[in-house]
């Protein structure tokens, strides 16, 4: 199934960077450098896992307009890709690598990193505005822009890394841990798989359901990230390894140690894939891109 689903993802990946390149900003104007800077870490590569949860769910729900999915497919990855600019900081992780190669900062300096996440942030939204079309279906589509708004928020990814930033050098409870990465990890992937659903026609429990899907999934996919960190290679993870215990985070093989980690990894995944054979609707890609997620390699 490994080499199935690698080539799968690869050839999905494709099809999303072609969407990618269409939405980006034309390197022109006084403020070039800053556009530069954004295009710089978007074309950095990656697995675009956001968007592709976002089509996917959309896909089984029985979406079929490209115009409408496809605004918010870029949107997710511009918003995933300024947290990791931000991230990468020197005011927060300090990494000089991602993705293979150096960060915003180091190529641009941290002013312009700074200001090519705000960007994103800001271009992200201006970019799923274009799924408006002025008729009855934008009442669907301002329910996908009122998600889009809140999960990468204070409520969201923004308070759980500000948690996460907050307990640096303490030792903090499980539940504090469970709250910084359903928040930080979690909520972009629940944003991204609950947007699919709303875009498609999903009824509220359906969307529901993808809600707490995506849940489970983040959650395993961050402790598994947590494991690599101690576990993988630069190389094969593409950012440096060792950065949590270098920047003294709190993680859950910390907490809870190696083997429960790895239990509750697949504790995790088996609930969510539980869950997810609950629909009515099925999407086998989508169900092997969930198992692939919580036991990737990088």
């Amino acid at each position: 199934m490994e080499t199935s689903i690698n080539k799968q993802i690869q050839e999905k990946t494709n099809h999303i960077e072609s969407i990618l390149a269409s939405y980006l900003p034309e390197e022109k104007g006084y403020q070039k450098s800053v556009l530069a800077a954004m295009n710089y870490t978007m074309n950095a590569g990656g697995k675009r896992i956001r968007p592709m949860l976002m089509e996917e769910t959309y896909l089984m729900f029985g979406g079929k307009d490209r115009n409408l999915i496809e605004p918010f497919m870029a949107a997710i990855e511009m918003i995933h890709t300024y947290s990791l600019i931000h991230d990468d900081l020197p005011a927060l992780d300090n990494d000089d690598y991602r993705r293979g190669r150096k960060t915003a900062h180091i190529v641009y300096g941290e002013a312009l990193a700074i200001l090519a996440g705000d960007g994103l942030l800001n271009y992200a939204f201006e970019t799923a505005s274009k799924a408006f079309r002025g008729d009855s279906r934008d009442i669907t589509t301002a329910k996908a822009f009122q998600v889009l708004a809140s999960k990468p928020g204070i409520y969201g990814m923004i308070g759980g890394q500000t948690a996460d930033v907050v307990d640096e050098d303490k030792e903090i409870s499980l539940d504090e841990l469970l709250f910084i990465h359903k928040n930080k990890t979690s909520a972009l992937i629940e944003c991204s798989m609950m947007i699919g659903a709303i875009l498609a026609g999903a009824s509220q429990e359906e969307i529901h359901t993808m809600e707490g899907i995506a849940q489970k999934i983040g959650l395993a996919f961050q402790i598994q990230d947590d494991i690599l960190d101690i576990t993988s290679t630069q190389e094969e993870l593409g950012k440096p390894v060792g950065s949590d215990q270098k920047n003294n985070k709190n993680t859950y093989v910390s907490i809870k140690g190696l083997t429960q980690a790895m239990e509750d990894v697949q504790a995790y995944t088996n609930s969510a894939i539980e869950d997810f054979d609950t629909l009515p609707y099925k999407n086998t890609y989508l169900r092997d891109l969930l198992l692939y997620l919580s036991g990737r390699k990088n």
